[in-house]
């Protein structure tokens, strides 16, 4: 929208919350840029109330109810801000976590220079998000209780995905082609469909990235039902010794996330070649989720404590480099993501019943 952009200050407290969407805001079209931006300041200022471990459930529940409700609201209440902002954003450990939360109302300020529809769009899209933030908060035992929750089975994963992250695939889909003319023959309720794939892709990467932190939290996100199967249940994974048994179950997850990936790419490719920021800015979470993903299938044991598996900030930046001649030919791409993809898949255990191990090169 011209005009509206995210102030220097909220800018370096973007940077400062975010180790890759930063990049990937800094190459998106300016039509959309500040509208993503402050969207995501909101969701990180939800993910930041939500996991804080300086104050108990019950009082994140509360805060977190608070702060969705003034997107619910036709205009938000400043003294519930400043009463969520004196009880989480004080004590927070991260100081650029801290600041956002000071400053929200700075947010909210800016969120009202946008239009109507996109005003809409974003208070859905963080309504969407924290609901399911709250669900969580609700579902699982209190990290400082010692014990571990686990959801049941696979709808509740990707129920907990889509509201994390595929909500932000429709959200995305729904602004860019609000903004973006090139955009215009889509069919967006196919796009829609992608972007949540594209976004559930992501999440499951998050999740299957941190294992051992998320149990360290008493929250288990590998499905029950999964465990079961193999023979395991909620006590094995609470015995660290034990835990590389858990490596046929992630990655069966992760063949999962490749197929959510596959609908990403497709997504990705759908965007006409001459809008190379867009694409370059959909193209780059994938590449560097399937590297990710490399790095996850290779250990024998993806649960092992202290196990947070991302790449470097190197290799970020070799990705980047490496595909901003590629984004005008399909097939370069392709070819690109095609070998990354079978990279992962080689160094996954067979499937049941695969008597040939991994896809062929």
């Amino acid at each position: 929208m011209p005009g509206v952009s995210i102030h220097r200050e909220l800018n370096s407290i973007l940077k400062g919350v975010s180790r890759s969407f930063y990049l990937t805001l800094r190459i998106l079209p300016s039509s959309v840029r500040a509208q993503l931006g402050v969207a995501y300041l909101f969701c990180r200022c939800a993910d930041t109330i939500a996991d804080t471990r300086l104050l108990p459930v019950d009082e994140r529940l509360l805060h977190l109810e608070s702060f969705r409700r003034q997107f619910e609201l036709a205009e938000p209440a400043p003294e519930s801000l400043n009463s969520m902002v004196s009880r989480v954003g004080d004590p927070q450990e991260h100081l650029a976590e801290q600041q956002l939360l000071r400053r929200i109302g700075e947010c909210f300020a800016l969120l009202e220079k946008f239009s109507g529809s996109d005003r809409h769009l974003i208070r859905t899209l963080v309504t969407t998000l924290a609901r399911g933030m709250e669900t969580d908060l609700a579902r699982f035992p209190s990290g400082e209780s010692g014990e571990v929750g686990a959801l049941k089975d696979g709808g509740e994963l990707d129920l907990y995905c889509y509201h994390v992250a595929g909500c932000v695939g429709e959200f995305w889909t729904d602004l860019t082609m609000a903004h973006i003319p090139a955009l215009g023959g889509w069919s967006m309720a196919e796009m829609r469909e992608l972007g949540v794939r594209f976004g559930k892709g992501l999440q499951l990467t998050n999740i299957l990235r941190d294992i051992d932190g998320d149990l360290a939290r008493g929250r288990c996100y590998l499905p029950l039902e999964r465990l079961e199967a193999c023979g395991l249940g909620i006590q094995d994974l609470e015995n660290e010794a034990g835990r590389d048994r858990f490596r046929p179950v992630v990655h069966e997850l992760i063949r999962e996330t490749l197929a959510h990936y596959r609908a990403g790419w497709k997504y990705t490719l759908a965007i006409p070649r001459l809008q190379v920021r867009l694409r370059l800015a959909c193209a780059w979470p994938l590449l560097i989720g399937l590297r990710t993903l490399a790095l996850l299938a290779e250990l024998e044991n993806p649960c092992a404590a202290g196990v947070v598996s991302r790449i470097s900030r190197l290799e970020v930046y070799w990705i980047m480099g490496r595909t901003g001649n590629m984004s005008l030919f399909n097939s370069f791409l392709e070819r690109y993501y095609s070998k990354l993809e079978r990279k992962v898949l080689k160094r996954l255990l067979p499937e049941a019943g695969d008597s040939g191990g991994g896809a062929a090169d």
